[in-house]
C-alpha cells in the first residue's frame, strides 16, 4: 500500500493570514489522521511564510503517523531535524525565496554535500529522502549518498497529464525501475490530485508514499477534510 502523507502548509498561511490561531494546525493534523491520513508533511522556509520551525516541534510532539519534514538542508533546518527527530527528512533544493519546490536536486554536482548530510541525518535515526528529477542519471548518484529514498519531483506529470498521460508519466516509470534495482525507496510528490493520482499509482504499484498539500487542501474547500483525506486514499487502492 502507498501511503498517503498530508502536506498541512496552507492551514499554517491560512492562519497566518489573521496572525491568531485559526485554523489551528496542531488540531488540523491531528484531524488528518484521525481522518485517514497516514502521514504528516511540513515544510517550513527561512521566512515562516507558512509552517513555522516551532509549528514542527510541536507536531513532532502528538503526530503518531509518519512525520516528515521537508526543506532545505541549511544550519536551521538541520538544527530542526536533530531536535525533532522526524521519522522522515525530506532534502529539497529550494533556494529562500521559492514561492514552491520547482525541481530536483543535481545529485552530481551535490553528491558529495548530500553524502555528508545525509550520514548526519541517519545517524540520527531519521530515514532520509532526496527530492529528484526523473532523469535516470541522477539515480545512481543519489544511491551513494546513502539515501533511503527518493521522492519523484511530479510537477512536470501533472502538467502533461491531461495532454498524452502516457507520455506524461514515462520517464517516471523508466526511473521507478532503476530506483527499485538500485535498492532505494521511491516517493512522489507536487501537483498531485484528484485527477492524476491514480494512474501514477497504476503505472508504479510499488511507490511507497505520496506527499499532498495543496490540491488536497483545495478540495477539502468543497468535500471537506475528512471526505478528501478518503477519496485521495481511495485513487491509492485503484
Amino acid at each position: 500500500m502507498t501511503k498517503l502523507s498530508v502536506n498541512i502548509n496552507k492551514i499554517a498561511t491560512l492562519r497566518n493570514a489573521r496572525g491568531a490561531n485559526n485554523p489551528d494546525v496542531i488540531k488540523v493534523a491531528l484531524d488528518c489522521e484521525r481522518f485517514g491520513a497516514e502521514g504528516i508533511t511540513v515544510h517550513p522556509r527561512p521566512d515562516e511564510r507558512h509552517i513555522r520551525y516551532q509549528d514542527a516541534v510541536d507536531l513532532a510532539k502528538v503526530v503518531t503517523t509518519e512525520f516528515n519534514i521537508e526543506g532545505y538542508p541549511d544550519q536551521r533546518f538541520m538544527q530542526l531535524i536533530r531536535e525533532v527527530k522526524p521519522a522522515q527528512a525530506t532534502l529539497v533544493p529550494d533556494p529562500p525565496n521559492a514561492i514552491t519546490s520547482n525541481t530536483g536536486w543535481d545529485t552530481i554536482a551535490h553528491q558529495s554535500m548530500l553524502k555528508d548530510i545525509v550520514a548526519e541525518l541517519k545517524e540520527i535515526g531519521t530515514r532520509v529522502s532526496i527530492f529528484i528529477n526523473p532523469e535516470a542519471k541522477y539515480f545512481e548518484p543519489a544511491k551513494l549518498t546513502g539515501t533511503d529514498r527518493v521522492e519523484l519531483y511530479t510537477e512536470p506529470y501533472a502538467s502533461n497529464y491531461h495532454q498524452d498521460r502516457e507520455k506524461a508519466v514515462k520517464s517516471y516509470v523508466e526511473v521507478a525501475h532503476v530506483a527499485r534495482e538500485l535498492g532505494l525507496g521511491l516517493n512522489a510528490g507536487h501537483d498531485l490530485d484528484l485527477h492524476n493520482l491514480a494512474y501514477l499509482k497504476q503505472q508504479i504499484p510499488f511507490l511507497e508514499e505520496v506527499s499532498i498539500g495543496h490540491a488536497l487542501i483545495c478540495d477539502a474547500l468543497y468535500y471537506g477534510l475528512e471526505n478528501t483525506i478518503q477519496m485521495y486514499r481511495r485513487q491509492l487502492e485503484i
